[in-house]
């Protein structure tokens, strides 16, 4: 479905729109919007203005409009505090690409007069709202317990690596919108992702991509190997255990994307590159291949979901034996928030680095690691603490 697009040219920053339309749902009484900041279909945002973000939606194969929602990882669903799947489609949304926003419709309309407004300066920087939260740190000992489960495990040949997973618990007090602008401009991260409604929200700060479809070219950029941010970047590519972690999830996504990608057309264009990430460098792998013309969106989430990097290899052996180790359903956290287009375009995050907020102002954010033989309890702890530092230690601007 061919999509009219209007180039706006340049408007202020991706954030302050986002925050503005928000206020302007409120004056309205009219859906919030949803909003993708970093690298998303190609440019470096997509803002849906309003979009009515209800549970039960998934992306489906041809959306009559542009989609918007997550999918929760899917084990434990009935123990989970936000509902399992969440989505919305609107006509229109937004695109900032090379400085400049380009509105889209599927309708054939052109850009209304006040969405243009908006875009532009003409109604000033929306007012700061204050807001703080407060943070649990999870019991240290059920987690060392899993992961010496998953070392037995592992020495036992029932899995080669999993990803053993904590939740750190916690209250917001002011709107989930304030926060996730205050993260994504104190952290910048890669994959962020704003989606809400009557059932609460999700804040995502993610670095990863769990799957970018473009055409039919499909990659997936699986994320392992961690250091806190202090530290030597090299010394990922120096770390036998990091190294072998990236490397057999890399495996594992081939096999994934294998499973349906059209013979012959799977590799691996990027293999242990070290990028930074809000408090921490990662080792970062991208498996890429061509899709056939009769798999659509369905088919590619159901052979790939969950993201394999947060599960374990074998992936079904790894899944079943997490449910036993962790203490809590993981929810909206270790599943998928993104967006996808009429023209069949889909980018989803790895909802790492993901707040659940429920309607009430409780929060929790997931944290957790791959398990190796080689790995040591202390330092799979630590890195639990370095990925939750930079979200944890958020404070709202001055006024």
């Amino acid at each position: 479905m061919a999509s009219r697009v209007t180039d706006l040219g340049p408007g202020r920053s991706s954030t302050t729109l986002l925050a503005a339309l928000h206020e302007r749902s409120l004056a309205e009484g009219v859906p919030g919007p949803a909003g993708f900041i970093g690298d998303w279909l190609g440019g470096d945002a997509v803002i849906i203005p309003s979009v009515d973000v209800r549970s039960g939606v998934r992306p489906p194969n041809d959306p009559a409009g542009f989609w918007a929602g997550y999918l929760a990882y899917p084990d434990r669903l009935a123990e989970a505090a936000l509902p399992a799947v969440v989505g919305g489609v609107s006509p229109n949304m937004l695109t900032h690409e090379n400085g400049r926003w380009f509105h889209h419709d599927v309708t054939g309309a052109s850009c209304p007069d006040w969405l243009r407004a908006f875009v532009s300066d003409d109604h000033g920087v929306p007012p700061t709202r204050a807001w703080s939260t407060r943070w649990t740190t999870p019991p240290r000992a059920p987690h060392d317990t899993a992961i010496r489960s998953c070392l037995e495990a592992i020495a036992a040949g029932e899995v080669y690596q999993a990803c053993v997973c904590t939740r750190f618990s916690g209250d917001l007090t002011g709107r989930p919108i304030d926060f996730f602008v205050a993260g994504v401009e104190a952290m910048r991260p890669r994959k962020a992702a704003y989606v809400a409604g009557d059932w609460g929200a999700v804040a995502s700060f993610s670095p990863e991509t769990y799957l970018h479809v473009h055409g039919h070219a499909v990659t997936s950029s699986p994320i392992k190997g961690t250091v806190p941010s202090g530290a030597d970047p090299t010394s990922l590519l120096s770390s036998v255990k990091d190294v072998a972690e990236n490397v057999m999830i890399v495996d594992l996504v081939r096999n994934d994307l294998g499973r349906l990608a059209v013979p012959g057309s799977v590799t691996v264009p990027e293999l242990l590159a070290v990028h930074p990430a809000p408090g921490v460098w990662h080792l970062v792998s991208t498996v890429a291949a061509t899709l056939p013309d009769d798999v659509g969106t369905d088919a590619l989430i159901e052979a790939t979901f969950p993201p394999g990097s947060v599960t374990g290899t074998p992936k079904i052996r790894a899944r079943e034996l997490l449910q036993g180790w962790e203490t809590s359903a993981r929810g909206v956290y270790c599943g998928a928030v993104g967006v996808a287009t009429p023209d069949g375009d889909l980018d989803l995050n790895v909802a790492i680095r993901t707040v659940e907020i429920e309607p009430d102002g409780t929060t929790a954010l997931g944290v957790g690691g791959g398990i190796t033989i080689d790995s040591d309890p202390d330092r799979e702890w630590q890195e639990c603490l370095d990925k939750a530092a930079s979200i944890i230690s958020l404070t709202a601007p001055a006024p």
